[in-house]
């Protein structure tokens, strides 16, 4: 665990510092609440059973083998881009050190968490996600990056005010711990697709849809602890495989609802290359 990023972090159950117990090798706050770090790196700080598990180990290795190849760069870019100018707003609390903090909330892999992190080098940064098979490559994925198993539905494990930019890319939002989590110069960058993403595997092989209504659902969980800042659609043209194809719809949500024989014969009917339209729409919060 980055000690940077450790004293950012607090007891999900009473709120108290966390330290590394020697005794055990776990993290210990001084009411003796006691967290695992798990032998790949990421600390478990549910504190309970969390109602979901989050993504399976394919669907991650499915993500893993996608991203790697460059195809989400557009999505890293961008964050980049609007992670480095929140930040340059934004004064660390000596009192826990003159460094930011980037948080990313449903992290997956962590690969856009590093990327920003690769942009800012004097920030650290920390991977949440309930997906243990996510979290066992987001703790490798940066040097200065962290991991740790939380649902974020629940309170973050994280200091009022700790962070100076907060992820969240096709994830759930918590409005009112994100507001709280979030220096007040800081920022929520919220990255969701747009009804043009991956439109033309919509329609050719019967995935789920975006819902018309997504950007007033996003805007509805954060009224009342943040202002919108800006919008910006990014959008880019691929050209892929077939099995480029098999592991892009693998590695989302249509994977837990489509027949697995029924989509192989469609996709292996698709002509190649496969063109696929990525459109996502960026949005930057700051706290009220």
């Amino acid at each position: 665990m980055h000690p940077r990023v450790l004293a950012r972090l607090r007891c999900p159950v009473c709120a108290e510092p966390l330290a590394p117990a020697a005794d055990t090798g776990a993290l210990r706050c001084p009411r003796r609440h006691s967290f695992d770090i798990a032998r790949q790196g990421y600390v478990n700080l549910l504190t309970g059973r969390a109602p979901h598990v989050g993504d399976t180990a394919e669907m991650v290795a499915a993500r893993a083998d996608f991203l790697a190849a460059g195809h989400y760069d557009l999505i890293s870019s961008a964050l980049t881009g609007a992670a480095v100018e929140a930040v340059a707003r934004t004064d660390p609390d000596p009192a826990v050190g003159a460094y930011p903090l980037v948080v990313d909330a449903g992290a997956g892999t962590g690969r856009h968490l590093a990327a920003v992190l690769a942009a800012l080098p004097d920030a650290v940064g920390l991977a949440l996600d309930v997906a243990k098979p996510a979290l066992r490559r987001a703790a490798r994925a940066h040097p200065r990056a962290a991991a740790a198993l939380a649902d974020t539905w629940q309170r973050l494990p994280l200091a009022d005010a700790s962070t100076a930019v907060l992820l969240n890319v096709f994830a759930p939002r918590n409005g009112a711990e994100f507001r709280r989590v979030l220096d007040p110069a800081g920022a929520l960058l919220v990255v969701t697709p747009t009804d043009a993403h991956l439109a033309e595997l919509v329609d050719a092989l019967d995935l789920l849809r975006v819902d018309p209504a997504k950007a007033d659902r996003v805007a509805d969980s954060l009224a009342g602890h943040f202002t919108q800042e800006r919008t910006a659609v990014h959008t880019t043209r691929l050209a892929l495989t077939g099995p480029e194809v098999a592991t892009l719809v693998g590695m989302g949500p249509s994977a837990w609802h489509t027949d697995p024989e029924r989509l192989a014969a469609r996709i292996t009917a698709l002509p190649e290359p496969v063109g696929v339209t990525v459109a996502v729409r960026l949005t930057v919060w700051r706290p009220r």
